[in-house]
């Protein structure tokens, strides 16, 4: 199945969208910071075939407004809710990893009557992080831009299905490939992030929810602890031999273990925790 390109402007901002059509429920995918809506291609594929699923470039990346002058937590939180109306997509199930999954936490605590459930891959609330935005910044500018091409790009972001994303996401033009984004603005999207804590939010959640961990987790074992911890009813699970990118480097085992927490869930689902049984799960 091809995926259909829609457009949402809100408040001026261009939102591009990959819409999957599909039969069942709505599903929005959400891509982490300097990501693009392809990087969900594979689980979108898979799981069109059960459900209405749409990925989304979110502001400051890939088809979407490059320069929005907003890049707060709320403007990234009202851009979900805009493509849930303006897309027509009745209580969608948000599937974000690492700073969109930090967006579909924060929509789902911000708009309980709006989203079914939760899936946060490689995401969580944490503490501030003062040091983010330099880390970032830093990482971005080691990029060698622009890379002389595709290949060279995917060798630069470690090779295979993870290096294929991450190039995936480039642009070429005369000279070679380079971002679509600025890097600028990724680096002021974490502002929010590096000075204030979002546990508050976390606890707001009602929604049934999963959280998807990497062998090698960007996420602290205490972070994990604290949030299951505020939130024990939560369904964690750990992938063997993954990394942050695991969307990336194990996307069909990611849509099985979506498929199977979301078959569960009533098409008029409540509160109620989801339960789910297997290898790694926490």
């Amino acid at each position: 199945m091809a995926w259909t390109e829609r457009v949402v402007v809100r408040d001026g901002v261009r939102l591009v969208c990959r819409d999957w059509g599909g039969p069942g429920p709505a599903v929005v995918l959400l891509h982490g910071l300097a990501g693009h809506a392809g990087e969900w291609d594979v689980p979108a594929r898979r799981l069109s075939e059960r459900f209405r699923v749409v990925a989304v470039d979110q502001r400051g990346h890939g088809a979407s407004e490059r320069r929005p002058a907003d890049v707060s937590r709320a403007a990234f939180v009202a851009d979900v809710a805009a493509v849930a109306e303006q897309l027509e997509l009745e209580r969608p199930v948000l599937i974000g990893q690492s700073l969109g999954g930090h967006t579909a936490m924060l929509t789902a605590a911000a708009r309980p009557e709006l989203v079914r459930a939760l899936v946060l891959v490689e995401a969580a609330p944490g503490d501030p992080d003062p040091g983010s935005p330099g880390t970032i910044g830093a990482w971005l500018d080691s990029w060698p831009v622009p890379f002389p091409s595709r290949e060279a790009a995917v060798s630069f972001f470690g090779g295979g299905p993870a290096g294929e994303g991450w190039a995936t996401g480039l642009e070429g033009y005369e000279g070679g490939w380079r971002p679509r984004f600025d890097r600028d603005v990724m680096v002021a999207s974490l502002a929010e992030n590096a000075r204030r804590s979002f546990r508050s939010a976390w606890r707001q959640v009602t929604c049934p929810t999963m959280v998807v961990l990497a062998q090698s987790s960007f996420i602290p074992g205490a972070d994990v602890d604290a949030m299951l911890g505020l939130r024990p009813e939560t369904l964690a699970m750990s992938l063997p031999g993954t990394g942050h990118d695991l969307h990336l480097e194990r996307p069909h085992v990611l849509a099985g273990l979506c498929e199977t927490f979301l078959a569960d869930l009533a098409p008029g689902c409540g509160t109620s925790p989801v339960r789910l049984r297997g290898p790694g799960t926490r």
